[in-house]
């Protein structure tokens, strides 16, 4: 087991616990006296030096990760670093306890540390804490990441992100601009009186979407169950019974390769509203990705939204384009898409082959053939809508003309980030459709018909929108980030070899 850790390190543990201090204490802050006042409040290095003019001269309380140390005589002066920053600190001799001052010897880059000083400038006017008070609170077993290579291995960083974070503070500010963008993107939730809501994970019958499901056992019920693909069938029904907006973050799994835009397991924010279409989900989903923006830092001195992706620049203010997708067939694959015999020309020359004969396998070539040639060019941002009915078992067919269905995606970069329907609330043609699928066996569709749902249909479901974000390819383009994995904090990643260690007792001779 102690090969796992580095040996330098492990003798200044033991130094460390010879000197009678505890490397892992279980309190963080200095220990005070019995019946005095709780010890000073922590301050955040971003706090301190915001103000730091008006605040020189006073005695604060700093917590943080050591990663710079320079001097090792009577002066030494650290580089700690929090969750908001650096900030500089001097520990001096003949300013703290010769008990703290030795303290010095047993620490190491990577040890978590508290300080108590005074706030004053050096004589090259950074503004540095002034240690009085110094205490060790963890005592890192391993080396950091060197200050200026870091960790440069892509899938080393995804796979050690618990360094990543703290050696690169792009990637630590990343994520905490994720965590912003979410809370804004709920908060335009609550102001237009949105519930958020909880649905099962394990679901009995897959379905919401055309993906490969995770599989999983329940011993006790001794029934197979499903890791879920989207929870839209549990929000619906949640509509049915009366909650009439309602939205969920919603860790969804799909059993899917990887990609830069693909992880088997991720979030999406999923909304219904009823009383509404097609079309009011397009203008919350406005409101939505504007905010999000706004949240990522996209504004621009003017005003404007403007967000870089891959190198291409994207003007987020709405209202958004919204185009038709026969016509952006039309215009990018070249033909009508209603046009059997042109269409089927373009597959041969594409190597699109329906699978099987129904109108459902068609249908499905077809789109293949707009997801080869037409959402690449759709730069966006852009609501792409009416899509084939045939491929959109839950969403509602026009009334003017069924071949469509009321149904938009979202793109933006050349990604399919959102996808929204006028919801089917028509419980025997729901049921038809559901048989459809199931007899064309796709191992992407349900296998089986969720009866329970259809029976949630017949009590009534008002006329419904409702619609699906992809919250980390929003992201991706939002904050710049090539690949999926750079917004995920643990993207799934292949087994890693080596890691596993033998327990043994170890005894004293």
């Amino acid at each position: 087991m102690a090969d796992l850790f580095h040996p330098d390190r492990l003798q200044k543990l033991e130094d460390l616990k010879a000197s009678g201090a505890d490397p892992y204490p279980a309190q963080a802050n200095f220990p005070v006296e019995e019946g005095a006042a709780a010890g000073p409040v922590r301050e955040f290095a971003a706090d301190i030096l915001a103000e730091a003019e008006k605040r020189v001269g006073e005695t604060m309380t700093v917590f943080g990760r050591v990663l710079g140390r320079r001097g090792y005589g009577k002066l030494a002066f650290l580089d700690l670093h929090d969750q908001t920053g650096r900030i500089q600190i001097c520990l001096q001799k003949d300013l703290v306890s010769a008990e703290d001052f030795a303290l010095l010897k047993q620490m190491n880059l990577g040890d978590f540390i508290a300080v108590q000083g005074e706030l004053r400038p050096t004589k090259v006017g950074e503004q540095t804490v002034f240690g009085e008070r110094f205490r060790i609170l963890t005592k890192a077993l391993e080396n950091p990441p060197e200050k200026f290579h870091g960790l440069a291995d892509s899938e080393l960083r995804a796979r050690m992100r618990y360094v990543d974070l703290f050696a690169n503070q792009e990637v630590r500010e990343t994520f905490l601009k994720r965590s912003a963008i979410l809370q804004a993107m709920r908060q335009v939730f609550l102001d237009c009186r949105y519930s958020e809501v909880d649905t099962p994970v394990l679901h009995q019958i897959y379905g919401g979407a055309n993906a490969r499901p995770f599989t999983t056992h329940h011993n006790a019920l001794d029934m197979d169950l499903f890791l879920r693909i989207a929870p839209e069938l549990y929000l619906k029904r949640l509509v049915v019974g009366g909650m009439e907006r309602v939205f969920e973050v919603a860790r969804v799994f799909r059993n899917e390769g990887l990609s830069m835009r693909h992880n088997p397991e991720f979030t999406m924010i999923e909304f219904y509203e009823a009383y509404s279409d097609v079309y009011g989900m397009m203008d919350m989903t406005e409101k939505l990705v504007v905010a999000a923006a706004k949240a990522a830092g996209c504004t621009q001195e003017d005003g404007t939204l403007k967000a870089t992706f891959r190198e291409e620049e994207f003007v987020l203010d709405a209202p958004f384009q919204r185009l038709r997708y026969a016509d952006s067939f039309q215009e990018f694959v070249g033909c009508d898409p209603t046009d059997r015999e042109a269409v089927a020309e373009k597959m041969k020359e594409h190597h699109v082959t329906p699978d099987g004969d129904s109108e459902y396998a068609w249908w499905k070539a077809v789109n293949a053939l707009f997801e080869d040639l037409v959402e690449p060019k759709l730069r966006g941002p852009v609501f792409v809508y009416d899509y084939p009915a045939a491929i959109c078992p839950l969403a509602k067919p026009l009334a003017d003309d069924p071949t469509w269905a009321g149904r938009f995606e979202f793109f933006l970069g050349g990604m399919e980030l959102a996808n929204a329907f006028s919801e089917l609330n028509d419980p025997q043609m729901q049921l038809k459709k559901f048989e459809e699928q199931v007899e064309d066996k796709d191992p992407e569709s349900v296998n089986q018909v969720d009866m329970d749902y259809v029976r949630a249909l017949s009590y009534g479901l008002p006329p419904t929108g409702g619609c699906g974000i992809g919250l980390d390819r929003l992201i991706m383009v939002l904050l710049n980030r090539n690949s999926i994995r750079d917004v995920l904090l643990f993207p799934q990643l292949r087994a890693e070899t080596g890691m596993q260690v033998e327990a043994k007792v170890e005894t004293d001779v």
